[in-house]
């Protein structure tokens, strides 16, 4: 039986002034999908992934996410969804409960429901004894986790992660990737950017952006074959060459 499709995008174009950031971008990401959206730094990443969010309005092209058009009707997207931004979304003057209850409430969960689901969560992180530290003196690797954790807190259909492992060091950043599979097997649809090509290799699936465009999409053994070489790196390397 195939997949459902959740997120369908057509001809999406993202303009600022005389800059386009997103040139007419074509994709589609099926239910359950880990799919990586790759690139260098000012490749387009974080603009499309705002749009797709609900955050941003295209300047033209069709964006549909989890069935509802993200450019008229925003606000349904935000609550089938959740987000985790590269710049850390957690608040360092609260603490761990107190983030968790914030967040908890936002998506219109019950006091209730937070303060069991919150329980649950800190005991399967391991952190129980960190539930009333200000977030701000917690480690980042934990911050990192947590964050993640509460972005899929009220177990929405999709998460969009935007460069999550940004400035963690490598063995944190495959405790994280861990996180994602654990997610992904309890049916929720990954959308990752990150510009760490290993990272790729994680993915189900991958889109390659440079300047704005897609230039590469597959999964990383499909992409690796098409070019000949042995890592998502090479890969990367011969699409920002345009080899």
């Amino acid at each position: 039986m195939e997949t459902e499709t959740i997120i369908e995008v057509k001809d999406l174009v993202k303009q600022f002034g005389g800059f386009i950031a997103n040139d007419h971008l074509n994709f589609s990401v099926k239910t359950g999908e880990i799919f990586g959206f790759l690139g260098a730094n000012g490749a387009g990443k974080t603009t499309a992934i705002r749009i797709l969010c609900g955050l941003s309005a295209p300047t033209s092209g069709s964006v549909i996410v989890a069935g509802i058009d993200a450019s008229r009707y925003p606000e349904q997207v935000k609550k089938s969804i959740g987000y985790m931004c590269q710049r850390f979304s957690l608040y360092e003057d609260l603490t761990v409960f107190e983030n968790i209850r914030l967040y908890g409430g936002v998506y219109g969960m019950s006091l209730k429901d937070i303060r069991i689901k919150s329980d649950e969560l800190l005991k399967r992180l391991g952190i129980d004894d960190l539930r009333d530290r200000l977030i701000g003196s917690v480690p980042l690797g934990w911050r990192q986790k947590l964050a993640f954790s509460v972005a899929i807190f009220h177990q929405p259909k999709i998460v969009f992660l935007d460069e999550p492992t940004g400035g963690v060091d490598p063995i944190t950043r495959r405790q994280f990737w861990d996180l994602i599979y654990e997610a992904g097997r309890a049916g929720i649809t990954v959308f990752v950017t990150t510009h760490y090509m290993d990272e790729a290799e994680y993915c189900d699936r991958v889109c390659i952006l440079s300047e704005g465009k897609i230039q590469a999409m597959g999964n990383p053994v499909e992409l690796k074959k098409s070019f000949g070489v042995k890592s998502m790196d090479e890969v990367f390397v011969k699409v920002a060459r345009n080899v």
